[in-house]
């Protein structure tokens, strides 16, 4: 079938996207689902720096690919093997497929799923296939098996996780992505405890997400940094105790002073070593510090080697919020629905395709902290 799709043929292209374009909007062939993949038609889907991260080459990938990783959208066609899903079921798209049989899976840590990293690294769904290709039968690449800038998607069974129907599916897309990982990073990789203290470094989508999950999670303090004003702004309306910005001189000394030497958990989500290197110095003795962001692969970070031993600290990265998709995604719903979790106060502008060059402008000036493209 013919779809229209956002295609990423060359990375590094120089600002402003919306006069250079990186992303061509333009109508390519999509197969249909093979055995065990599912047709889904899209129906919003969010802008994420991960996306950013390939379009200005921080994250090199097999070019040319068709972007997006976080949507929601409906069941068109379901492909041979597949009993639990039907056409007009809701769903969430997770751009991590759980395969079900590999050593991470069956240790229940899905986002570590091997098959799907392997194929996320050759730009194809789990299966081995590519699904999407231009007129000259060239192959389009997928973005970790999700390629969601487009009006439909051929994915893996295994990165659905039904959803209700009346949930807006415009919110419904925060929850594959953004939600996942900031609220998991948060509830499963720091499992923050109730009455315990939390900081947040880069408060976009993942690190405002991971301010709610840390009040959700009965956090007595939360700390928000960033470099903007008016995102601090958000996070004060959104939970957070005290607010700093990242470009103050005396910030780590601060912190340590508000929160009685250090929090308990510090979450890293602005894909800067030198955030990672500030949560790790606001994080307590015998304290977690977790990062979540996609720095380019060749930035190094450095500790003292003697710290994590006599101050027993915890390091950790925390890939898709340490989660089980098909178990926290309905959970973090039912909190959203309780009041505890007021994701739609994260989209900041809703777009039509067309716009998305215009959107990845706005995300890497720090103009916006959610887009949703809405189909």
């Amino acid at each position: 079938m013919k779809i229209r799709a956002a295609v990423l043929d060359r990375a590094q292209q120089p600002q402003p996207y919306a006069k250079s374009r990186p992303l061509s909007v333009e109508t390519v062939e999509l197969d249909i689902p093979g055995p065990g993949e599912v047709l889904v038609k899209i129906a919003a889907a969010g802008l994420c720096h991960s996306d950013l991260s390939i379009i200005n080459g921080d994250r090199p990938r097999a070019l040319p690919m068709a972007l997006g990783h976080e949507a929601a959208g409906i069941v068109e066609e379901i492909g041979p093997g597949i009993a639990d899903l039907a056409r007009g079921d809701h769903v969430a798209l997770v751009f991590v497929p759980s395969c079900g049989h590999c050593r991470p899976c069956m240790e229940g840590r899905p986002a570590l799923c091997e098959p799907g990293a392997a194929a996320a690294a050759e730009g194809t769904l789990v299966s081995g296939h590519r699904r999407l290709r231009r007129a000259d039968k060239s192959p389009i690449n997928h973005q970790v098996g999700v390629s969601c800038f487009a009006e439909y998607a051929v994915v893996a069974r295994g990165t659905l996780v039904k959803i209700d129907q009346d949930l807006p599916l415009d919110i419904a897309a925060l929850f594959g992505c953004a939600v996942l990982t900031g609220v998991g990073a948060a509830i499963n990789a720091a499992q923050l405890k109730l009455g315990g203290s939390a900081a947040v470094v880069g408060l976009g989508g993942v690190g405002l997400s991971a301010l709610l999950g840390a009040t959700a999670a009965g956090a007595r303090q939360v700390v928000a940094i960033d470099k903007l004003d008016s995102k601090l702004e958000l996070a004060r309306s959104l939970g957070a105790t005290h607010t700093f910005r990242a470009d103050d001189p005396d910030l780590v000394a601060r912190v340590k002073a508000a929160s009685a030497g250090g929090v308990d958990v510090a979450i890293e989500a602005a894909s800067a070593v030198a955030a990672l290197a500030t949560a790790y110095q606001i994080t307590r003795r015998g304290g977690t510090t977790v990062t979540v962001s996609l720095p380019p692969p060749t930035h190094t970070f450095n500790v003292p080697a003697v710290n994590l031993v006599v101050e027993e600290r915890t390091l950790k990265g925390s890939y898709l919020g340490s989660a089980v998709p098909a178990r926290d995604i309905p959970n973090f719903i039912a909190l959203y629905r309780a009041g505890r979790l007021p994701v739609d106060r994260l989209v900041t502008h809703r777009i039509g395709l067309d716009e998305i060059n215009l959107g990845f402008d706005r995300l890497a000036n720090g103009e916006a902290v959610r887009q949703v493209i809405v189909f």
